[in-house]
């Protein structure tokens, strides 16, 4: 059904409160809750993601948790679970991985809680070094080694991650400067707790430094060889950096991905396809003598009113269901100028934004996540993503092209925009368009393999199973793309099933990965389902089912793969030939 002009309008309006609106901070927040929660003490759980819900939508069930504080609490909890052979699988405080590495598989499996493991080891201002537990919060992390005068080079703009976490799913900042955007190039150390034979106590501590042969596989792990313990980080002394936010047409951005990472030493780039705009990030470290004292409080990651997200849902809701693509393209445009007109969360002082650039220390730059840190207020106001609200629901892809064929792909993907402009406003344009992030080659057996650029796309999602999102088949033209004519490498915490399928046979390092995980664990205890797909050890990703396409379990092959009873069929791409995507048949 569509709207009317009158409804269009009203619509347009409303999608300009909200958008206003929900940029709001207050005092308050409510933190998302534990991503484990047991009916019974600490038996009979479940866990799920932040979000509260996982790629194919199940519950995670566990017999049990545990909370070791110390190291020998986290190796007595790992000796029990292995002396009876049980699953067991390591949970975060705060779970950002879409895809299920945290699920231990069937209802007799063991969780192994870091939340408690979070604190500073020891911190060696002389050699540059931090040791902290693998439960510390990276908000936590940063905060402890600028109080030490020191600085971690690189992180993921979410400050709401533990150290553990970014370690096993390869998180990653944005730069091809010196080792590097990815957390994993500054570990030099890991202690990690695996199992062992019942001569050894069903359970033995591994130190790994810098020079260990297996340090490259457990660096970047999705957490199967074991739980880490303690991480020991190289770092640099305390430095600033000095941000710039820059609006072009982008005509030329296809040269630019290719040369922007090399440019700017944290720079990247957001491209608004319906826009036609890419707003560039000039961010470079500067001498610390430099004034400023700036903030980086992404507006994404502030604490908005409950009342205002979960308004802003509806009105996206109605928008998929019954909207105009001229209601959604407006909206789009909206939020964009909104987020501009606040400087998307930088101000020169805390408080304030004057002017670019925008210089302050790295700690205070790097990452952000204030919705985090405020006082409970009983979900008063909330992070727009809290499972308790029925706020912001939305799926996020990522995945990395070699630098050398970023190029390529962008134009490709600017032929796709330029066939019908209008479909890219609710598939990308909506949420935060196309964030491109750049990572250098690691060593890691999991890295990345050469030096790449990581295209970040958030998308909405639907409450129920298989309901189709409007133009879902742009973003899914450009995944396959990606992962297929350019042979792209998926994002470990990220992205649908389908985007994993074939993915291990990409790393060159896999087979030495596998040795490793099978020398630590050969019983697959830290491993479930979902890791032994995506490794190759047994299965697929792929579910192949009626609606799996619609739900990212599959590429379709059949209209029933899609939503055929609504008017979504299984075709070809429309520049990637070969992609198989749900369109809608007057799209098509």
């Amino acid at each position: 059904m569509s709207m009317s002009h009158g409804q269009t309008r009203a619509m347009e309006s409303l999608l300009v409160l909200l958008s206003l609106g929900v940029l709001v901070q207050l005092a308050g927040c409510s933190p998302p809750p534990d991503p484990v929660i047991c009916t019974h003490g600490t038996s009979n759980c479940t866990i799920a993601n932040t979000y509260g819900s996982f790629t194919d939508r199940t519950i995670c069930r566990a017999a049990k948790v545990t909370y070791p504080g110390t190291e020998q609490e986290l190796f007595a909890a790992v000796a029990a679970v292995v002396s009876t052979k049980q699953k067991v699988k390591v949970a975060t405080k705060h779970s950002h991985s879409i895809p299920k590495l945290a699920c231990p598989g069937g209802d007799e499996g063991t969780l192994i809680s870091t939340a408690r493991l979070n604190r500073t080891v020891c911190i060696d201002v002389a050699k540059r070094l931090m040791t902290v537990e693998s439960g510390m919060l990276l908000r936590d992390l940063i905060e402890a080694a600028a109080a030490a005068g020191l600085s971690l080079p690189h992180s993921p703009y979410w400050y709401g991650l533990t150290i553990g976490g970014m370690l096993a799913t390869g998180a990653h900042g944005s730069s091809l400067w010196g080792k590097g955007g990815a957390v994993h190039e500054y570990v030099v150390g890991l202690r990690i707790v695996t199992p062992a034979p019942a001569s050894q106590g069903f359970a033995v501590v591994r130190e790994l430094g810098s020079d260990h042969p297996d340090l490259d596989a457990a660096k970047v792990s999705l957490g199967v060889p074991g739980v880490v313990s303690q991480v020991t980080l190289t770092m640099q002394p305390l430095f600033k950096r000095s941000v710039t936010m820059v609006q072009r047409d982008d005509s030329d951005m296809a040269e630019k991905v290719a040369v922007w990472g090399h440019l700017h030493e944290f720079g990247d780039m957001t491209w608004l396809p319906y826009q036609r705009m890419v707003i560039y990030r000039q961010d470079d470290r500067v001498d610390v003598s430099t004034p400023g004292n700036g903030l980086n409080d992404l507006l994404l990651f502030r604490a908005s009113p409950t009342r205002r997200l979960v308004d802003a849902r509806v009105a996206e809701e109605r928008l998929q269901e019954n909207g105009t693509d001229t209601a959604r393209c407006t909206a789009a445009q909206q939020q964009a100028a909104a987020f501009e007109q606040r400087s998307y969360g930088f101000t020169n002082d805390g408080v304030s934004f004057t002017r670019y650039p925008v210089v302050g220390y790295q700690h205070r730059i790097q990452a952000s996540g204030t919705c985090l840190s405020s006082p409970e207020d009983g979900l008063l106001t909330s992070c727009a993503w809290d499972p308790r609200i029925r706020g912001s629901f939305y799926y996020n892809s990522g995945f990395s092209v070699a630098v050398s064929k970023a190029r390529a792909f962008v134009v490709d993907m600017q032929r796709l925009r330029d066939r019908n402009p209008d479909m890219f406003c609710a598939a990308l344009d909506s949420k935060v368009g196309v964030v491109m992030r750049y990572v250098k080659a690691s060593s890691a057996y999991l890295g990345k393999k050469e030096d790449s650029v990581d295209f970040d796309i958030v998308y909405y999602r639907s409450h129920t199973n298989g309901m189709p999102r409007v133009h879902a088949d742009v973003v899914d033209e450009i995944e396959q793309m990606a992962l297929r004519k350019y042979g792209g490498l998926p994002h470990w915490g990220k992205n649908w099933n389908f985007a994993f399928y074939g993915a291990i046979t990409k790393y060159p390092k896999a087979h030495k990965f596998l040795k490793v995980k099978n020398k630590y664990d050969p019983d697959g205890l830290f491993s479930n389902e979902w890791t032994d797909q995506v490794l190759g050890i047994n299965g697929t990703p792929n579910f192949i089912k009626k609606s799996c396409a619609i739900e990212g379990l599959c590429v379709c092959s059949s209209d029933l793969h899609c939503a055929p009873e609504q008017g979504y069929l299984c075709k070809p791409g429309k520049v990637y030939k070969k992609a198989r995507v749900c369109s809608f048949i007057t799209d098509y």
